[in-house]
Order: C-alpha cells, then structure tokens, then sequence
C-alpha cells in the first residue's frame, strides 16, 4: 500500500470516528484530505467514486466497523460512520500467571530471531495497559534450540525470494547446493522444516534445517515465485518423512538433578559415580543430538558413536555461531 493511500486511510477512520451522525461521500469528499476533486467533472467525480468504494472494502477487510445508514428519513443519500463502540480495544486482562507465560514467550521470541514481533506484541499490551515483565518465570526457563537458517528462510518466504543453500544428507559425507522457492517453514516432531519448490528438481521438497551447512544466501527479486494457494506444509513434511523408526538406544550421562526433559525420554535411569546413566532409544541421531547439546555441560553423550559425532558438530556449530555474533558485536 502506498503512502498516499495509507494517510488517506487513516484520515478516513480518523474522521469516521470523530462524528456520531452519518456522513455521505460528498461530506467526506469535502472533509478528508486524498478525496479532493471537482464534482461538476463527470470523469472526475466518476475517479473519486470508484477510490472511495475500494477505500471503503479496504477499511471491511482490515476489520474496522464501517456502518451505512442516515442521519434521518428525509435524507435520500446513505452515509458512513465507524461506532466507537465496536472499534475500540476490550480491556486485557491478565492474572499474574499468565503475564509470566507472556514473558516467557516472548524471551523465547527474542532467541528465535523473531525480536522484532516479540517487541511489536509486547508494546501492544503495554498500551492496552497490561504491563508484562520479559524476566519474569514460572520456575521454569525456556530452552531453545533454532537453527541459525530459520531467520533467512522465514523471510525469502515472506518476501517470495528464491534462496540458495549446501545441504547434508546423511548417506553422503560432502553437502550439495539446493536452489529452492521457499513456501514456508514448519515444524514437525520437534524438528524444522523448510518446504518449496526445488528449481533443479522441478518439484516440491522439503529440507530440514538442522542439514543445512553455512549460510543461505536470497537470490533474485522479491515476489519472483507464487506459492501453491493454502499448501498444506505439514502434511508434505509429514508424507515426505514417514514414519520415525526408533531402532537406536543411546547412553547419555546427565548430572543429579539436571537434564529433566532427557530424563523424561530416558526407558531406565540408574545412579553412577559421576551422575545418572540414561538409556534412550531414538530415531534420528541429530534430533536427539540437539537435545543433549541443549544441556551443556548438564549432559553427555556417551554412545553410541554415531550420536556421539552428532553431539560434537552440534556443538562446534553453536561455537561458530558464538563467534560471529561476538565479531557482529565488535564491529
């Protein structure tokens, strides 16, 4: 939407809302700024008229209450007004519980990359007047684990842009460039997923973001693709990876009284000398991978090796991560 067409929407509203009579469009001709024209012109008139029926569906899809009527039975032309009543914010309330759950969520916004709607979400209920402390718990803490290549991709979604990346599939040691349209990112089973249509395969795909190696990089313009209208994302990730086979048992060590989401996982728990032994079965190495990495020094992978090896490059790509983020801070 254009700028001019913004401010002539908002004066719209602005003067909607500040009348209780209704008020036809040559009263709103003369009054709003954007709506000037001659009404003795035919074709100009015509011009005004076919902007103020697109203002007005504008203004109904963007849900503000437009009502129709007159001012009285003697008035021959319908008028426009938007009733306080229906427009204006109903009170928020929230119990102190419930902040705290905002709070949380919103710190796990900020780790996910999603900042800036955390921040947006977070003054829109401050100037409804519910004050929401971002450090405020519920004795619990958020654990986040998002991959650095879910930021660039939900935004080559957003804005239609095709995306270039290395992936790793797990049967190959070196990782193969993807060039992809990007529909939208998903989560399925604990795991991200990007889906789209792969322009060297000619056909729909889906990548997970935890085989994605390095950067993705936008190519080209935005809006050079159209998506599919309403695709069902989850259920191509869903057909797409099939069932999850949990042929794998892992042995993790986990520190007294850390680890709760590993233990709740964990098939047997015994005690040992330098912590508790967990026995997990598991499906997929780098699932279970990102979980262990999640915890630290809390916990370790003991076996087999497979997950092992999952463990350390889960953890040699969050120290590159750190890295960069201290350098971007530097410059």
């Amino acid at each position: 939407m254009s700028r001019t067409r913004t401010e002539r929407l908002v004066n719209l509203v602005i003067c909607l809302l500040s009348t209780r009579r209704f008020l036809t469009a040559a009263q709103i001709a003369a009054t709003v700024p954007g709506y000037e024209h001659d009404p003795a012109d035919p074709r100009d008139h015509e011009a005004f008229q076919r902007k103020f029926e697109r203002d007005k569906a504008e203004l109904r899809e963007l849900g503000v209450p437009l009502e129709t009527g007159t001012a009285s039975i003697f008035d021959q032309e319908p008028g426009y007004r938007i009733a306080q009543r229906e427009y204006a914010l109903p009170d928020i309330l929230l119990e102190p519980d419930e902040a705290a759950a905002v709070g949380i969520a919103a710190r796990l916004w900020q780790h996910a990359g999603l900042a800036a709607a955390a921040s947006s979400g977070l003054a829109k209920l401050r100037a409804a007047g519910v004050e929401v402390d971002p450090q405020a718990t519920l004795g619990v803490e958020p654990v986040v684990t998002v991959d650095p290549a879910f930021g660039p991709l939900t935004v080559a979604a957003r804005e239609r842009r095709a995306v270039t990346f290395r992936y790793r599939v797990p049967e190959v040691d070196e990782p193969s460039a993807r060039r992809l349209e990007p529909w939208g990112v998903v989560c399925w089973r604990g795991r991200w997923y990007v889906v789209g249509h792969d322009r060297d395969r000619d056909a729909a795909r889906c990548f997970r973001l935890s085989r994605i190696v390095g950067d993705v990089r936008a190519v080209g313009r935005p809006g050079a693709f159209a998506p599919p209208a309403d695709p069902d994302l989850i259920k191509h990730v869903a057909r797409s990876s099939g069932p999850i086979a949990r042929n794998g048992r892992a042995t993790v060590t986990v520190r007294p009284g850390r680890a709760a989401g590993l233990r709740r996982m964990a098939e047997e728990i015994l005690a040992g000398p330098d912590g508790d032994r967990l026995t997990i079965s598991y499906g997929d190495p780098e699932w279970l991978a990102a979980r262990i990495a999640g915890y630290g020094a809390d916990a370790r992978a003991d076996g087999p090796p497979e997950l092992r090896d999952a463990v350390i490059q889960q953890l040699k790509d969050l120290a590159v991560r750190h890295d960069r983020s201290v350098a971007a801070v530097a410059e």
